[in-house]
């Protein structure tokens, strides 16, 4: 297992970028942003920000017509939480969700709606689904992908920001969003990965955040 836990983390580099270095305690609203209005007044067709090859906002799309092939580039964002004993909680996706249900991924993805900032989308998010707000969250970098997903024939076309951070409370889930949950160390992350179907992001978001996950888990990961 890994040392005792930071509690002051320094700030945290990406591989894929190193442009972000926040640390913070999360103290945000998750229920009042202005995304959240846009986001409500779309109804079932929920707009999400549309990005260029620098990441930078361009337009807004619905969320399922960005996620059809060939797929528009688009802004989202990837969480990883830790207990105190340095395991990582995954959620298993909810079998009702119309991407990816049923299989298992991290801690919560999402998009941030126009003008969110991601931080505050990512803190919102894992609140809706888990039940259970961050005790710490931090950003760790930003990776870009493009991955289809055979099993849905919907394609991620992203520019992800990543998260790391501390939960300390338990999870209550979201039924309809989250079908089961469980906290793995990395070893029984790799045997979790090789009997069961994760997201197809997964390991794209996991490698990508590795070297935030170390500063707060610890160099097991």
């Amino acid at each position: 297992m890994p040392q005792s836990l930071p509690t002051n983390p320094t700030h945290f580099t990406s591989e894929i970028d190193t442009g972000l270095d926040v640390e913070t305690d999360v103290t945000a609203d998750a229920t009042s942003t202005p995304g959240a209005a846009a986001g409500a007044s779309a109804g079932t067709g929920i707009l999400l920000e549309l990005v260029d090859d620098e990441g930078v906002t361009i337009g807004t799309a619905e969320k399922l017509w960005a996620h059809q092939q060939p797929g528009r580039l688009h802004r989202a964002f990837s969480v990883f939480l830790f207990d105190r004993q340095g395991r990582l909680l995954l959620q298993r996706r909810a079998l009702g969700k119309y991407h990816s249900p049923g299989v298992w991924s991290n801690t919560c993805c999402g998009h941030p709606y126009p003008d969110e900032a991601p931080f505050v989308a990512a803190a919102r998010r894992t609140a809706e689904e888990l039940g259970v707000a961050p005790a710490l969250l931090c950003e760790a970098g930003t990776v870009r992908y493009d991955l289809p997903d055979e099993a849905s024939g919907l394609i991620e076309r992203e520019w992800n920001h990543l998260f790391v951070g501390l939960v300390t409370a338990p999870a209550e889930p979201d039924p309809e969003e989250v079908d089961d949950v469980a906290f793995v160390t990395a070893q029984e992350l790799r045997e979790l990965q090789a009997e069961r179907p994760f997201s197809v992001w997964f390991q794209t978001v996991f490698e990508a955040a590795l070297p935030g996950i170390r500063e707060i888990a610890g160099r097991d990961w």
